[in-house]
């Protein structure tokens, strides 16, 4: 997990659940830092750095461009 990129923040698990889904579609590896705290402490988000999507090395090309699309 040490070798995977952040290519996201979020402030809350709103803004990136459809993201999630398409990343899970894609079938690329990925994970979300903090998603678990900053969904029982919400108002927590800034202390933590918000909710990162880290991303595989082998996946940042699919991944860029899946958020080019989404956003």
């Amino acid at each position: 997990m040490e070798d995977f990129k952040t290519m996201a923040v979020f402030s809350n698990s709103d803004e990136y659940i459809v993201l999630k889904h398409l990343l899970e579609q894609a079938e690329i590896l990925f994970m979300f830092q903090n998603e678990t705290v900053i969904s029982v402490l919400p108002f927590h988000s800034n202390k933590y750095g918000g909710i990162r999507l880290k991303v595989h090395p082998d996946h940042i090309k699919k991944v860029e461009k899946i958020i080019s699309s989404f956003s």
